[in-house]
């Protein structure tokens, strides 16, 4: 019986040690003084320096940031309010409707998704940058923030807001003061979701950057397409350590979140 109930956790670490490899493999190559990735001659640090002394690299960097930071705010606001909306509805068979369209788009391949918005910006007539990256990015993260914000919704008993309206709450008050204060860690989730999903998205944004605009995802594949150079690893090390500094931070804030109700709940 022992040894079965080991086998779930070898199975996990064999997992883990498939899909974390060759990252880790990336970034210790990173710290080679050499030029490939066969031989580690010395330590050094000079591939970041290469990183952080291109000019160009680092206003792709913060273009990506911005990029990420904006549609991220902007698609929590919009999703939201979007499962507000999906919670409300009163006919069920709309509200199931309305979430397997918001399924579909999650599940959709990022190329058709990329695609889709190549054609339709050019048929709006709006050219392709930093405006056509920033809608593409708040589209595809919507769905993501109402995914994450419902089952909070969910969760949340009538009673709360029925309590609050007989108080003499207004529905602004008990929307400011009851549903977003419930909903706050599912709203934290769906944040760092689609920050995260822009910073790495590659396939939609391949499709709609142009004018001389470029995100750190389209960058390393056009540097690789050149060749493999360690500075690559470099910024992928940077990046994956961001990543998870991100997730580190979402943890630690929904962690935050919950104290509170759990002490209501005691």
């Amino acid at each position: 019986m022992e040894k079965l109930s080991k086998l779930p956790k070898i199975y996990l670490a064999v997992v883990f040690m498939i899909l974390y490899a060759p990252i880790f493999y990336l970034i210790y190559y990173s710290f080679n003084s050499g030029g490939g990735m066969s031989n580690f001659e010395n330590f050094t640090l000079e591939h970041y320096a290469a990183v952080f002394e291109d000019k160009r690299l680092i206003v792709i960097t913060l273009n990506t940031i911005i990029i990420a930071l904006l549609s991220a705010l902007l698609s929590t606001v919009v999703g939201v309010l979007g499962a507000l909306a999906i919670y409300f509805m009163k006919n069920k068979s709309m509200r199931k409707a309305v979430l397997s369209l918001n399924n579909i788009l999650i599940v959709s391949p990022d190329v058709i998704i990329g695609a889709s918005f190549l054609i339709l910006f050019t048929i709006a007539g709006v050219k392709l940058g930093f405006t056509s990256v920033l809608l593409s990015h708040i589209a595809f993260s919507i769905p993501i923030v109402v995914i994450m914000v419902l089952p909070k919704l969910f969760e949340m008993s009538p009673t709360l807001i029925d309590a609050a309206l007989d108080l003499g709450a207004t529905k602004r008050d008990v929307l400011t003061r009851v549903i977003i204060p419930f909903i706050k860690p599912g709203i934290f989730a769906g944040f760092f979701l689609a920050l995260t999903y822009s910073l790495d998205d590659f396939a939609v944004t391949f499709f709609v950057t142009g004018n001389g605009f470029s995100t750190l995802s389209v960058e390393i594949y056009s540097m690789a397409r050149t060749g493999i150079t360690l500075t690559i690893n470099a910024l992928s090390g940077l990046i994956f350590v961001v990543t998870v500094l991100i997730v580190l931070g979402y943890y630690a804030i929904s962690r935050k979140a919950k104290a509170p109700l759990a002490e209501v709940k005691r």
